[in-house]
């Protein structure tokens, strides 16, 4: 499933895999992110078919003209979870807005680990 928008220009189409890429690059940048990580075997297996490591681990829902993202991190040990699961979500919110022109309902992180 694509997002759609319609401007004076003309329809742009963005699918959700290239949300799910820019999601991944944005949440990499983000201070206290150590990896992000698949939560399904088969998640394991794609990125032998198709080789995109940016889009592990980022899961994008288009509800109409609404993104919702849910995101499994592996966080630095030491940080602050809340404070960079707060940090996190107020990046992507902000790029993704920005990249696509859509509402952005919810960032969900998940931490799912953390490594020293």
């Amino acid at each position: 499933m694509a997002v759609k928008t319609t401007n004076g220009y003309g329809t742009i189409n963005i699918s959700n895999n290239a949300i799910a890429l820019l999601t991944g690059h944005v949440a990499r940048e983000c201070y206290g992110v150590v990896d992000l990580v698949s939560r399904s075997v088969m998640d394991y297996v794609k990125p032998f078919l198709r080789h995109q490591p940016l889009a592990k681990g980022v899961k994008v829902k288009a509800m109409g003209n609404r993104l919702v993202i849910d995101l499994r991190v592996v966080l630095k040990y030491g940080v602050n979870a809340r404070a960079v699961s707060e940090s996190l979500k107020k990046s992507i919110k902000y790029r993704i807005e920005q990249f696509t022109g859509m509402i952005i309902d919810s960032v969900n992180v998940y931490v799912v680990g953390v490594r020293v």
